[in-house]
């Protein structure tokens, strides 16, 4: 009888005055946070995050009709504004074009006359005194468009060779980086050695060094995103691999099959859809960044961005990133689907 009071009276629940509830944080944990606090007060005003965040508020005050003008209002403006109209024509000075033959111009050509105001040197009064000459163009009506647009092919390519270059270099590394199937810790340690080294060398500097040896152009590029993207995949690649289900690599072992059949038999059908996602984020990625590396030179549709900006043709800059933001938005849409289709 004792004891089946015992056993009934130990489910009953102990009252709330004597919980005892371990504090959410110690004095560690309190000092830890103040520290963190201190540093970042420290480097905010390193980096002028007051600056930043009362230009900003001037900037929404501004934008709201609370304010009448601001500093980063006034000079984004100007940049949009310079944006628009977006340039699709190409200009080229008949004076340049000494062998054509005006009886025939090429298609959808034109020429137009257009009065420019030069200033010139008078010897006499040794002042600039305003001249108005004509000057004739030959206008190609998507002269323009025609040469971003195979800018943007080019691009494509770039990213296209780069990621074939990430996988090919990221299936070997990924091998020997995955702790189940490397074949010593040497093997594993080099691996994860030069994944963590391309992954840590920016995509710019390795194209500022490869532009030097390879000189301008799309090689120094592709180069460039397919040693860095595969430091990525390998990563990601190696992870999949050691996360792998177990139970079917267990079943093909136990019936003698060796690692690569293994790997090839029972982990690959896991990690496919996986892989396939990754890379379709690194040909992404890779069509965005070859904008970018263009700007040191590795070719593609950076390096026109570049010329038209440094000489302040801002209609031209905008019909490049109209360009860019399409080809990314299709590709985004199209990867998109292809996941889905994979995963569903």
């Amino acid at each position: 009888m004792r004891e089946g009071e015992l056993a009934i009276g130990a489910h009953h629940p102990r009252p709330a005055r004597d919980w005892h509830l371990p504090a959410p944080y110690d004095w560690r944990a309190a000092l830890a946070v103040l520290l963190v606090a201190l540093a970042l007060i420290w480097s905010g005003n390193r980096m002028e995050v007051d600056k930043m965040l009362g230009l900003t508020g001037e900037a929404v005050l501004s934008a709201v009709g609370v304010q009448e003008t601001s500093q980063v209002g006034r000079g984004l403006g100007r940049m949009l504004g310079a944006l628009f109209p977006f340039v699709i024509e190409d200009r080229q000075e008949l004076a340049r074009l000494p062998k054509l033959d005006r009886a025939a111009l090429p298609m959808f050509t034109r020429i137009e006359a257009v009065e420019v105001t030069t200033f010139r040197m008078n010897a006499e009064t040794l002042k600039a005194e305003p001249q108005v000459e004509i000057k004739e163009y030959l206008v190609h009506p998507f002269g323009y468009l025609t040469k971003v647009l195979g800018k943007m092919v080019e691009t494509f390519e770039i990213a296209i060779w780069a990621t074939i270059i990430s996988v090919l270099l990221s299936l070997p590394l990924a091998f020997f980086g995955a702790r189940n199937y490397t074949p010593n810790r040497f093997a594993y340690s080099a691996s994860r050695g030069v994944v963590s080294f391309l992954r840590a060398m920016p995509e710019l500097i390795i194209a500022m060094f490869l532009v030097l040896g390879f000189g301008f152009g799309a090689i120094a590029g592709y180069l460039a995103l397919g040693l860095h993207g595969a430091g990525f995949l390998g990563k990601f690649y190696a992870e999949d691999i050691e996360a792998a289900d177990r139970k079917p690599q267990e079943a093909l072992t136990a019936l003698g099959a060796g690692k690569l059949r293994v790997l090839r038999a029972a982990v690959l059908p896991q990690v496919a859809p996986s892989y396939v996602a990754y890379t379709l984020y690194i040909l992404d990625r890779n069509v965005r960044m070859a904008a970018v590396i263009g700007l040191v030179g590795a070719g593609g549709i950076g390096q026109e961005l570049k010329g038209r900006y440094d000489t302040f043709e801002y209609g031209h800059v905008g019909t490049i990133l109209l360009v860019i933001f399409l080809t990314v938005f299709v590709l985004d849409q199209v990867s998109a689907r292809v996941r889905a289709r994979l995963i569903g």
